[in-house]
């Protein structure tokens, strides 16, 4: 749709749902308003008990979780404005998706790429585990083999590091590194590859691959990334390090290793550090969601196992209490820290998950600390919420009130000695991708009345031939 008439459909549709309430519901219609902010509030509230309490609690949090939005919904029934209603929120629907195709610019502009040659000895890592079996079932083994590529499967039964295998790899003359498997793989032998100096290749063989849809790859046909062997491109993108204690002689503690099929095993990153330190391509998440996971009850029964500790581990009762410093922004007790390799969009409810860049040479910063349920109320706010903190940096810091805290790393659980550094490497890792792909799907910006309104007049009096001051 042109953004002229994008604007101009947003600012119609919103005029309409306004006037749809005051003309079907008079005075009423901020009384409607009301009581529809009031259950989201509510809601917000119960989810919040239902989190942070057990027992009794739980199960009144859960009915109030639960009754708000039906009350809400009854009440607009016995007024009889339900339909008016149901019609302004599908009318400011329309508005607010139409004002940000609106606003939408051009995507960022992608990493420069380069076309390359074919490797002449690519070696790959399969893990037949990932994925549910994709390399099984795309038969990437015997593809890989076909375009001349040596490949190492590894074996469930008996766990290899793949750090190591990759390193002996290079030694004896790989000039091309690649895996078929989860994020956790993914890192590590990515680490290795920056350091080594070549290219590194992922084919997305595992259960969600995030760092292959930030590259823009398909995910749901992983022999097409196969195509990097034969027809690729080359470029540049950041690497996330992170290192425990005083990174030096500190070591990670493994545990519930993923799909890496090599537990806490290393890959020295580059450039190097003072200390060893762990890859992450995606993130390194911290508080609750880490303790919870490193549970040995969690694999057996996730929610049952979540439900149980997060109450504790919400009000501060049990885990550690982290302190976070990123560059000039300090966060104390947060309950939950992602550091990201790039940040993350915020804006976007849609495109939450995806990076649009991964060049960008600093980390996204996402903490979180609510204490009450007047907090998580306010989370509705999004992003201006004030138990929300979003942030970039250089470098990230997490210190604690405990020797070490537990820390999931690319979907892998680990236990880190504290303080805990997260740093950058820009342009880190060479990365080549099939020259045809799919692409990261763009992001749409955060709504802007003002700046709708203003495209919608400006571009009608430029196509007039009329030049707004």
């Amino acid at each position: 749709m042109d953004r002229r008439w994008a604007a101009r459909l947003a600012l119609a549709a919103g005029t309409a749902a306004l006037l749809v309430l005051l003309v079907f519901a008079g005075l009423r219609s901020v009384v409607l308003v009301g009581v529809g902010l009031a259950g989201l509030a509510v809601t917000a509230a119960g989810v919040w008990w239902v989190l942070a309490h057990a027992g009794a609690a739980r199960a009144l949090a859960l009915i109030l979780a639960i009754g708000a939005p039906v009350a809400v919904v009854v009440f607009y029934a016995f007024a009889g404005v339900l339909w008016v209603v149901l019609v302004s929120l599908a009318l400011w629907t329309l508005a607010v998706s139409a004002g940000r195709t609106a606003l939408a610019e051009p995507g960022p502009a992608r990493p420069p790429e380069r076309r390359v040659a074919p490797p002449r000895r690519p070696f790959l890592i399969m893990n037949p585990r990932s994925g549910a079996g994709k390399v099984g079932r795309f038969h990437l083994v015997d593809r890989a083999r076909a375009l001349g590529a040596e490949v190492v499967v590894l074996d469930p039964a008996h766990p290899q590091d793949v750090a190591e295998l990759a390193r002996r790899a290079v030694d004896d003359g790989a000039d091309l590194l690649g895996v078929a498997g989860g994020d956790g793989t993914q890192a590590l032998v990515a680490g290795v590859a920056a350091q080594s100096g070549v290219p590194f290749v992922v084919i997305c063989a595992g259960t969600r691959n995030h760092f292959a849809m930030d590259l823009g790859l398909d995910r749901e046909d992983p022999s097409a990334c196969l195509q990097a062997l034969t027809d690729g491109v080359e470029l540049r993108v950041d690497l996330g390090f992170m290192g425990g204690g005083s990174m030096g002689g500190g070591s990670m503690r493994g545990s519930m290793g993923g799909d890496s099929m090599g537990g806490g095993s290393m890959g020295e990153g580059a450039p190097p550090a003072e200390g060893r330190e762990r890859v992450f391509v995606n993130n390194a998440s911290f508080g609750a969601y880490a303790t919870v996971v490193q549970s040995p009850a969690y694999r057996g029964d996730k929610a049952r196992t979540t439900l149980q500790m997060l109450p504790d581990l919400l009000t501060h009762h049990s885990g550690p209490l982290l302190k976070v410093r990123a560059d000039s922004v300090a966060i104390d007790g947060p309950q939950a820290v992602l550091v990201s390799n790039n940040p993350y969009r915020m804006g976007d409810p849609a495109g939450l998950g995806y990076r649009d860049r991964l060049d960008s040479g600093v980390l996204g910063v996402l903490g979180v600390k609510v204490d009450n349920a007047v907090q998580a109320a306010s989370m509705l706010r999004g992003r201006r919420g004030p138990g929300l903190t979003s942030a970039t940096a250089r470098e990230v810091v997490i210190e604690a009130d405990a020797p070490s805290i537990p820390v999931g790393v690319d979907g892998e659980a680990l236990t880190v000695p504290a303080p805990v550094r997260c740093r950058i490497a820009p342009g880190a890792l060479r990365v080549r991708l099939p020259r045809h792909r799919p692409g990261v799907p763009r992001g749409a910006p955060p709504m802007n009345w003002r700046r709708v309104r203003g495209q919608a007049l400006t571009v009608g009096r430029a196509a007039a031939g009329r030049t707004p001051l």
